[in-house]
């Protein structure tokens, strides 16, 4: 047995192939682009390095595609074979991973919490259990977790800060901003290239309407995020997001073009930020030429995946977008296929969420507002179980916005209107759209001062 970074006892060869997995976890902390790098030299070092073997299976599960799910389910094979030497904890990871490949998120991630709850300070049972309370969207559960394995690390030591940024980001995801925010800032000033913690805060500014200082902080942070691999294109779009709220589209489509869909993607968090920043633009009546059909083509070969409905509906509205109904009635009879058996947390969530908010989507593009909004309406509580952050979600909240005020539901619109601007007062793309709902309803002097109000809100 040899200890790791953090203290826990592992099952290893020699100290050296330690050292190389120590590297490996602390690479996938930082969202470093050297992470597979150091497994390889783990594994060479030590090539019945059983934790090894998990966190191989794991990073394949974290790509949610189909190409690498037969390798996950590999590594979980040679995991297997050295079992029977390993300590109980090492098991439970190998438990974990097994129930992962096997599409039951919520038997892994109990698993995961199990491990925390007698080692603390297993942080790469954290660190995953966060990814799956994120993509179950259960915020709750996702700061709950952190704040149970928080006093086992003491603040200022090598890893500590990680925690913190995660914490951060479950206390924002549960709007409790203040907290978040003093956290996150604390995680940054002990580890600038902590890009989750970065993140966290970014995600703060973007629900309090603070998009001023929402830019402010990623310019101060960016040289210790810039280096950290594609997850940088996300922090890109957040700061995208701020500019949109400006009302800045030109610095946004610059955004879009040279920083976070530089490089046509396969990744689904890449495609994701890019569908949903040229739905954003078009939905406020900017032009986008061509760049939808470069998703699409990306789209139209994920159309039968179905391991993350998140990714499956961003995949949709990308066919939507560029016109492509066919294939997209095609994803849609997919999904029917796909739920009929639901045998894995996913296909559960495309059962009672997912195939429904395709067939918004595509009743969005062909122009049946009214169609849309009544598969819609129903779900508005729901679609949090697709997962991906408030942030992220927030483009099916305006769908349905948008659904209301085209089909003529004036009314209903302002209603949903009044209850964003409550959550959100600094948007000035919320305002400007209730005094288009309210001039719809005839109520022209209500209207005119929720465009004062936007006007002010640029001004400051």
């Amino acid at each position: 047995m040899q200890d790791d970074c953090f203290g826990l006892a592992m099952t290893a060869a020699s100290p050296e192939a330690a050292q190389h997995y120590d590297e490996v976890l602390r690479a996938y902390l930082g969202f470093r682009n050297d992470t597979g790098i150091h497994l390889k030299q783990a594994l060479a070092a030590d090539e019945g390095l059983f934790m090894g073997h998990c966190i191989k299976g794991y990073f394949f599960k974290l790509f949610a595609m189909p190409a690498l799910e037969i390798k996950a389910l590999e590594s979980a094979g040679r995991a297997r074979e050295f079992a029977k030497v390993v300590s109980a904890r090492e098991c439970e990871h190998l438990l974990a991973l097994e129930a992962w490949c096997a599409g039951d998120m919520i038997e892994c991630t109990a698993r995961w919490e199990g491990i925390l709850v007698d080692c603390p300070r297993d942080i790469l049972a954290l660190r995953l259990a966060h990814f799956c309370h994120f993509y179950s969207g259960n915020n709750v559960a996702m700061r709950d977790s952190v704040a149970r394995a928080m006093p086992a690390w003491q603040a200022g030591e090598p890893g500590a800060g990680y925690v913190q940024g995660m914490y951060a980001f479950g206390l924002e995801e549960c709007g409790e901003y203040d907290a978040a925010l003093k956290m996150g800032e604390g995680a940054v000033k002990q580890n600038p290239g902590d890009i989750w913690a970065v993140h966290a805060v970014a995600h703060v500014h973007e629900m309090a309407g603070r998009s001023a200082e929402g830019i402010a902080w990623l310019k101060d942070t960016e040289d210790g995020w810039r280096g950290c691999n594609n997850f940088t294109n996300h922090v890109w779009w957040h700061r995208a997001l701020y500019h949109f709220e400006l009302a800045q589209y030109e610095e946004v489509l610059r955004l879009y073009d040279e920083n976070f869909r530089t490089e046509p993607s396969e990744d689904y968090l890449d495609i994701s930020n890019a569908v949903a920043m040229l739905w954003r633009l078009e939905n406020a009546g900017i032009a986008v030429a061509g760049r939808w059909d470069e998703l699409a083509d990306k789209a139209e070969k994920r159309t039968a995946e179905h391991l993350l409905v998140f990714a499956d509906l961003h995949f949709a509205i990308a066919l939507a977008a560029a016109g492509r109904g066919t294939k997209l009635d095609r994803m849609i009879d997919s999904m029917r296929l796909t739920i009929s058996t639901r045998r894995t947390t996913q296909e559960q969530v495309l059962a009672e969420v997912g195939a429904t908010m395709a067939q918004a989507v595509r009743a969005q593009y062909q122009g049946d507002f009214e169609l849309a909004l009544r598969l819609m309406l129903p779900l508005r509580y729901h679609v949090r179980a697709i997962g991906g952050s408030n942030a992220q979600r927030d483009i099916f909240s305006q769908m349905l916005i948008e659904a209301a005020l085209k089909s003529g539901k004036h009314a209903l619109a302002r209603a949903l209107l009044h209850e964003r601007v409550a959550l959100k007062p600094g948007s000035v793309r919320s305002w400007n759209l209730l005094a288009e709902a309210l001039d719809g309803e005839g109520r022209a002097s209500d209207a005119a001062e929720a465009r004062r109000h936007a006007e002010q809100l640029l001004a400051a």
